[in-house]
């Protein structure tokens, strides 16, 4: 009872429940927070170690940044979601809030565009400090049917190394990224290379203009940490799958290298077997063993998994295009 009550108490607050409202849109530090809400990071903070305290909000932190986002698990993340479904979405405030939440979201994802179109043209080279590709290619070889892939799809294809790697084992493989400049490297290189087969597309991860159930087999190289929801990209990859289908993640382990976050844009410093495999559960995926190359400084994870079920169905199926009409043959 004692526990319950000290939930509502630190919910039932103007400020408190803004945090909460805010969370429950993805993660957040504190800095994000204190420039959204117009208050003093110390009062902020305050608030936020009361939800915390609560079991209201989770923190985590990544290197010299803490996150937050509202609780997942434990006794109170049932209550901490029936409070936010609770809030007016017409609230003049919550609204502003929002619109400020987004503008944040546009400026980090304008970063990570300059970012790329800056460093475009020698992506191989800031790659191979930090990753043994030769080493970690080997390994995703070995996670893939080395033939009878129908169609193969390479989320955030960059450059499209994972196209001229895996397409000979496929029939079809389309790469996407949101990148002009990555995309134009990356004809070249499939031109060069003779891949027939390849096709390359502008195109929102989050919103694959795909149908459902349309791939089987699906790569996410080098990309999770880029991005600002990792698991709404896997719930998105899961939806593209065909029952069976393999879905392969690589990406870095949990580090503390904060320079890749304030020089090359990296959102995430790594990430943690538990989070990765709950993300795919939840996308109605079965994770497989997960595949360690360790590195100095950096570890590679390569985490494979394998949809058993039928891929949940996209409102908008109906009116997305095929593959053929996005030119993939």
């Amino acid at each position: 009872m004692d526990s319950l009550l000290t939930a509502l108490k630190a919910a039932a607050e103007p400020t408190r429940l803004r945090l909460m409202a805010l969370c429950a849109q993805g993660e957040l530090t504190v800095t994000e927070l204190t420039q959204i809400l117009g208050q003093s990071q110390p009062r902020v903070s305050r608030h936020l170690k009361l939800l915390c305290d609560a079991g209201l909000l989770d923190r985590f932190r990544e290197g010299t940044w803490a996150f937050y986002r509202l609780a997942e698990r434990g006794a109170f993340a049932d209550l901490a979601r029936t409070l936010i479904d609770a809030v007016p979405r017409d609230d003049a405030t919550l609204a502003l809030d929002l619109e400020r939440l987004n503008a944040i979201k546009r400026a980090r994802a304008e970063a990570a565009a300059d970012y790329f179109r800056e460093n475009a043209a020698r992506w191989h080279e800031m790659r191979s400090l930090h990753v043994p590709e030769r080493e970690v290619e080997a390994a995703l070889l070995r996670l893939f049917p080395a033939s009878g892939i129908q169609d193969l799809l390479d989320l955030g294809t960059g450059t499209g190394r994972m196209l001229e790697l895996l397409a000979p084992r496929a029939e079809r493989a389309l790469g996407i990224d949101l990148s002009r400049e990555m995309l134009a490297i990356a004809r070249a290189n499939l031109e060069r290379a003779g891949l027939r087969n390849c096709q390359v597309r502008q195109s929102d991860m989050y919103q694959l203009p795909l149908p459902s159930a349309s791939f089987d087999a699906v790569v996410i190289h080098q990309v999770l940490h880029f991005v600002e929801e990792p698991a709404d990209v896997l719930a998105e990859a899961a939806r593209v799958l065909r029952p069976g289908g393999r879905l392969v993640i690589v990406d870095f382990a949990r580090h503390d290298l904060e320079s890749l976050r304030t020089e090359h844009a990296h959102r995430r410093l790594g990430f943690g077997d538990e989070e990765v495999t709950g993300w795919l559960r939840a996308a109605g995926m079965a994770a497989g063993p997960v595949v360690r190359l360790p590195g100095d400084p950096l570890t590679v994870n390569l985490w494979p998994a394998t949809r058993e079920d039928g891929p949940r169905p996209a409102v908008a199926d109906a009116a997305v295009p095929t593959l053929s009409t996005l030119g993939v043959n």
